[in-house]
């Protein structure tokens, strides 16, 4: 099993999460942030650091969310590892918990 990180991370990207991972499965993408669901070891300590509720265990993925399993493991495969906290974008709070964010994903 893996955890995926979800829909509201879009634009959020808040980092909170990248440090406390054991393995340093999160990948960076532009606006969002992926784990690895291969190198997952399925810990949760990621989960109650996301602010945005981004984060979900796969068999507790909303419905209208299962495409990010795939999209998670997918785009892990490109975009850079990333280990170290950041500044969380600017208007980050302004996009925490707006609907429909899937279009705006940056890859």
């Amino acid at each position: 099993m893996t955890f995926v990180v979800g829909e509201n991370c879009i634009k959020c990207k808040h980092t909170d999460c990248v440090e406390v991972c054991p393995v340093d499965c999160f990948y960076e993408g532009p606006n969002m942030l992926v784990i690895h669901p291969d190198e997952c070891i399925d810990c949760a300590l990621c989960e109650p650091e996301c602010p945005a509720e981004a984060i979900f265990s796969e068999d507790e993925l909303p419905d209208n969310q299962t495409q990010f399993l795939e999209l998670n493991s997918e785009l892990a495969e490109t975009w850079p590892n990333i280990t170290e906290k950041q500044d969380a974008p600017e208007d980050a709070e302004e996009w925490d918990g707006k609907p429909d964010k899937f279009a705006l994903l940056e890859r």
